[in-house]
């Protein structure tokens, strides 16, 4: 007969262990005095870095939010903001590394992913879809026997994938390491058409060296709901980062990080909507 603790012991030997978990992200910012801030360089307008070496985007925006909600709630004004690169692959890796305290892109949440880490609040609501050179396929059903682009390591891809399968359309994917080789590929004809998130094609589009050779499907081919991800576990500091996305959602002041980094873009009203959905009371 094996040894049996008594419930009362089990369950304060439980508590105790999740303590330790949701204390963890705050007081490693507090003992090294520095939130780690993971970013990508290649999902603008999310999280981007310019000409200069300046890190910024939609997500940057929010999560710079988080570091003055984090300085407030330790009392520590010195607190330093650390931007740590990472890439869709080891994105999730360097959270549960403790590399980085707070992932900050274009990050899709989905179940599988929450097997491996915590998601704040929705922070942005999209869908993947297509762009097209003008004088090439215009529609899905074309891109039969063509190349496609698609970001490597992303949902994009394996939605695409199930896509293609499911029309019963043999087009051959081609992974590409960044948005930006996805574009070049596109403009140089090497693939017919590349798959992102709509968000992120509008930019690459409009900043193109001739955007009117290229096309932007109106098209969804799936729902891409966003949010800042974390170590899995840690409850204090996903509600401490929720309740500063709720102030922002609650306060309008979410439209000025969105003007900032999406221009004249007029939000769509899935967008809105998920602003008001998640602009939850205190």
């Amino acid at each position: 007969m094996g040894f049996r603790l008594p419930a009362a012991a089990l369950c304060g030997i439980l508590m105790f262990l999740a303590a330790t978990v949701e204390a963890a992200t705050l007081d490693r910012i507090r003992d090294g005095g520095v939130i780690k801030l993971g970013y990508r360089s290649d999902a603008a307008p999310f999280s981007a870095v310019d000409k200069n070496g300046t890190i910024s985007g939609y997500s940057i925006g929010l999560c710079e939010a988080v570091a003055g909600a984090v300085r407030n709630h330790l009392e520590r004004d010195d607190i330093a903001i650390e931007f740590v690169p990472v890439t869709a692959e080891n994105r999730f890796d360097a959270l549960q590394a403790g590399t980085i305290d707070l992932l900050c892109g274009a990050t899709t949440v989905t179940l599988s992913r929450r097997q491996l880490v915590d998601f704040s609040l929705m922070t942005f609501a999209t869908g993947s879809s297509v762009l097209y050179r003008k004088d090439g396929p215009s529609n899905f059903v074309d891109l039969a026997g063509k190349k496609v682009g698609v970001r490597a390591g992303t949902t994009t891809e394996e939605g695409l994938k199930a896509a293609l399968q499911e029309a019963g359309i043999a087009a051959q994917l081609v992974a590409v390491e960044s948005h930006e080789d996805g574009r070049r590929a596109l403009q140089e004809g090497e693939v017919a058409a590349y798959f992102a998130d709509r968000a992120i094609l509008a930019l690459l589009a409009f900043n193109a060296a001739n955007p009117e050779n290229l096309v932007l499907s109106n098209r969804f081919f799936s729902y891409e709901p966003y949010a800042l991800a974390l170590q899995r576990g840690d409850e204090e500091f996903r509600l401490l980062v929720d309740t500063t996305l709720a102030r922002l959602f609650r306060s309008k002041a979410v439209s000025r990080i969105y003007q900032v980094n999406f221009g004249n873009a007029k939000m769509s009203n899935l967008l809105q909507a998920m602003f008001s959905l998640n602009a939850l009371p205190e």
